[in-house]
C-alpha cells in the first residue's frame, strides 16, 4: 500500500510539472505560444523598458500585485478607452487601469520611472494565445486600431512611441524601413495614406463615469468631445449610451461610451 501511495504521489508531481510547463518569451523576435495556448506555465520574459512611456502587451494575465513586484509601485498603467479627431490631430483617450491588471493579449501604455535596462517578468500562468488588437473610430469617421505585436513586425507606416520622445507617450509615425516594433510592443495604424499627429489624452482611475451616474435618463443634454466640439445637441440623456465608443462631455463630467 505504502509502494503505491508513493507512486501516486510522483504521478500527481510528475502532472504538476508537466502542466506547469517552463515558457521563455523572446520579446526581441516573439515566441511561437500554439502549443502553449491554454496552457499553465511557469513563464519568464526579459523585457527591455525606457525610462518614461512603453507600450505593452503579453499573452497571459498579471495582477496589480505581479506588476509592481516586478517594476516596482510608480510604475502606471493606462489602456485606449477613446479617440477624438479635430482636422488632422487625433487625441488619444487613455485612462488609468492598473488597479486591473494586465490582460492577456490587450494592449496599453506603460509609465516606468525608473533607470532604462532590461525588467524580468515571471509568474505561473495560462498562456492565452490571440492577438491583441482595439479598434476605434474617430467622430470624423477616421479609424485607429492599438495592436500588440506578437512578432517583430516592420514599423514602416505605423505609429509608435519611439525612445527617443516617450516623455509624454507621443506616438510617432514611422517613415523608416529600418524601424522595428519588437514583440509585446504595441503600434498604432490608421488606415489610408494621409499622416495624422497623435495626442496622448491621459485620465485618472475615477475620471470617466457613466451618464447614469450624473443626470436622469429623461433630462436634456448637450454633448461635447474632449476637445471641446458640440456632437450632440438637446438630446435624452439615455441617448447618450448610444453615440460611439468614445470620452464625451456632458455637464462638465467626463462620459465613457463603450
Amino acid at each position: 500500500m505504502k509502494k503505491l501511495f508513493c507512486i501516486i504521489a510522483l504521478a500527481g508531481l510528475a502532472l504538476t510539472a508537466w502542466s506547469q510547463k517552463p515558457l521563455k518569451l523572446s520579446t526581441y523576435s516573439g515566441t511561437s505560444l500554439d502549443r502553449y495556448d491554454g496552457q499553465l506555465c511557469d513563464v519568464t520574459a526579459d523585457r527591455y523598458l525606457f525610462t518614461g512611456w512603453n507600450t505593452i502587451s503579453m499573452p497571459f494575465d498579471m495582477t496589480e500585485q505581479e506588476i509592481d513586484d516586478a517594476l516596482g509601485q510608480g510604475v502606471k498603467l493606462e489602456r485606449l478607452v477613446g479617440v477624438t479627431q479635430q482636422g488632422t490631430e487625433i487625441i488619444l483617450n487613455f485612462q488609468d487601469c492598473k488597479s486591473e491588471g494586465i490582460q492577456a493579449n490587450k494592449p496599453y501604455i506603460l509609465y516606468y520611472p525608473g533607470e532604462a535596462g532590461s525588467k524580468k517578468f515571471h509568474a505561473y500562468t495560462q498562456i492565452n494565445n490571440a492577438e491583441s488588437k482595439v479598434t476605434m473610430t474617430t467622430n470624423g469617421g477616421v479609424e485607429v486600431t492599438m495592436n500588440g505585436a506578437a512578432f517583430k513586425t516592420d514599423g514602416k507606416g505605423l505609429y509608435g512611441i519611439l525612445a527617443i520622445n516617450n516623455v509624454d507617450a507621443n506616438f510617432t509615425y514611422v517613415e523608416n524601413d529600418k524601424v522595428f516594433f519588437y514583440a509585446t510592443r504595441c503600434f498604432i495604424s490608421i488606415p489610408g495614406e494621409q499622416q495624422f499627429t497623435l495626442t496622448p489624452n491621459h485620465l485618472g482611475a475615477g475620471e470617466v463615469t457613466s451618464i447614469t451616474d450624473i443626470t436622469a435618463p429623461n433630462d436634456i443634454v448637450d454633448v461635447y468631445n474632449v476637445l471641446g466640439m458640440k456632437v450632440a445637441h438637446n438630446i435624452k440623456a439615455s441617448e447618450v449610451n448610444n453615440l460611439a465608443p468614445n470620452i464625451y462631455v456632458v455637464k462638465g463630467r467626463k462620459i465613457l461610451v463603450k
